[in-house]
């Protein structure tokens, strides 16, 4: 009987250590923080072949050094976690069909994922379920509620032989933001074909990257216009992102056929433009935007935090009123393979208590350091450093340091105030006058 316990407790203790090392490399991912290099992604699809159809897109995920696991939608072994860990650290959504995932995802598991502060990208076309579009709305976008309505522009189209819907639209109005799209110009439209959407008024966390042309309306091509159209015009977001709070980054776009490889290969010319592009923007557009979305650019942090009186270089328990202290913090940014110091000249910070006492801009050396001294309010209590940086696609940082601020000590004080003189004058005229005034009294007769 003895035997057979050690024989059960041997078997559960190889258990655990089997359960540990396979998810080894999914903590260490975890922990790996810094780097984005080395990061799983899981990638659903509607069918096996998009994983063909769409290989040029997926291959530049690879060369960056993402492990990409592919899955059917419905595959019923699916799973964001197991043990309380997350497995990916980013989700594709190439499934813009399926009406329910497999294994433990779903809607709320996906909001939890980005949640926690995982990426995800959504990908959705004219077939687009009512899952896609839920979860698409609680991301801030709100797709076509027409289920046959597809984005048409008769006069911003491409010039196609076999497109003669002018659905096939040649986008260029990009978001002027170099982080978001990289520092080299898109020179040739992007080909878009799918659905439009709209971006929730109410969330300001949602950014159009690229939106149609004026002459864009949302519509069924195949049928009479009865009534004007819900979405016109430049209000028609075609590719969209959202950098939640806690810094994860979603895209959301209408067109799953925007990452294939027949828009990836094909050339373009837009109408009423005499250029002739031979290869369309999709490729440069869509492996910029990744980079970001998988914060290979734009992602910052901050570290060493410091303030102390000026002359000194240790942090003291606390401040006095109307003491000089300093202050600094370094900030990087990830280049997609080091950390580099990020320069910039909009960083503050407030000295703060239930409101702004002080604020100042930050000076930087350039070289990652950022600095600034001044004069402690003359109002003592508990105040915070605080540091709000946002700035557009950048990753945000929230840092705060509490500090008490005391009065003076009763021994701290000055002797004799200058501004007082006057009054120390009066104080002893007066006394030499009585002196005098009692000395005259008692000795003249």
């Amino acid at each position: 009987m003895a035997m057979a316990t050690a024989t059960a407790r041997s078997a559960v203790l190889l258990l655990a250590l089997i359960s540990f090392l396979l998810l080894l490399p999914f903590l260490a991912a975890a922990l790996s923080v810094d780097s984005p290099k080395g990061r799983r992604v899981l990638v659903l699809l509607d069918d096996l072949a998009t994983k063909s159809s769409h290989s040029l897109y997926f291959r530049s995920l690879q060369s960056r050094g993402y492990d990409l696991d592919f899955k059917l939608a419905d595959d019923p072994k699916i799973g964001l976690q197991r043990y309380g860990q997350y497995l990916y650290d980013g989700l594709i959504l190439f499934c813009p069909a399926t009406e329910r995932f497999g294994g433990s995802l779903d809607q709320a598991a996906i909001l939890d994922f980005v949640d926690s502060g995982h990426d995800l990208i959504i990908a959705a076309d004219a077939s687009a379920s009512d899952l896609i579009r839920e979860i698409a709305t609680e991301c801030g976008v709100d797709f076509d509620e027409d289920p046959l309505a597809v984005v048409v522009d008769h006069i911003g189209y491409a010039v196609s032989d076999t497109e003669g819907d002018h659905t096939l639209i040649a986008a260029d109005d990009f978001i002027d933001s170099s982080v978001i799209l990289g520092d080299k110009k898109i020179e040739a439209p992007v080909l878009f074909q799918g659905i439009g959407h709209s971006l929730n008024p109410s969330n300001n966390l949602v950014l159009k990257v690229l939106a149609a042309s004026p002459s864009a309306y949302s519509a069924n091509p195949k049928s009479k216009l009865s009534n004007p159209p819900s979405l016109t015009g430049s209000a028609i977001s075609l590719v969209s992102v959202v950098q939640a709070r806690n810094n994860a980054r979603v895209l959301i776009t209408g067109s799953l056929s925007l990452f294939s490889n027949r828009l990836f290969r094909s050339s373009v010319q837009k109408a009423g433009s005499s250029t002739r592009h031979e290869k369309a923007g999709n490729e440069q557009f869509l492996t910029e935007i990744s980079k970001w979305i998988f914060h290979e650019r734009g992602h910052l942090k901050a570290v060493n935090v410091k303030h102390n009186l000026v002359g000194e270089a240790d942090e003291p328990a606390m401040y006095r009123i109307t003491d000089d202290l300093e202050y600094s913090v370094e900030i990087y940014e990830w280049s997609g393979s080091s950390w580099e110091p990020y320069v910039s000249d909009d960083v503050q910070v407030q000295f703060y208590m239930m409101s702004p006492y002080v604020l100042k801009t930050l000076s930087t050396d350039k070289k990652g350091v950022y600095s600034t001294s001044f004069k402690v309010p003359d109002v003592y209590g508990v105040f915070q450093f605080k540091l709000e940086y946002q700035r557009l696609g950048y990753t945000s940082l929230s840092l705060s340091k509490q500090i008490p601020v005391r009065p003076f000590r009763h021994n701290e004080y000055e002797r004799f105030i200058p501004a007082a003189y006057p009054y120390y004058g009066a104080a002893f005229s007066m006394m030499a006058g009585f002196f005098l005034f009692t000395f005259a009294h008692l000795y003249n007769k």
